[in-house]
């Protein structure tokens, strides 16, 4: 099993005010998804590290090293 990560930066909004969160996911779970944002929402591996507000979650970001 590989061990890469890859930074992710997370955009949420509540009552209309924008913030982010910088987490890391699994690299592997990036190759099931078209978009970012539905790895977030949708992957088990994704999932199982992090707790996301899905309803607040409004876009996601690849970070490059």
């Amino acid at each position: 099993m590989s061990r890469k990560k890859a930074k992710v930066r997370l955009l949420f909004v509540d009552e209309g005010s924008y913030h982010h969160e910088e987490v890391e996911i699994p690299r592997k779970a990036l190759d099931a998804y078209d978009r970012l944002i539905d790895c977030v929402r949708e992957d088990p591996a994704v999932l199982k590290q992090l707790h996301v507000d899905v309803d607040r979650l409004c876009a996601a970001y690849l970070v490059e090293d």
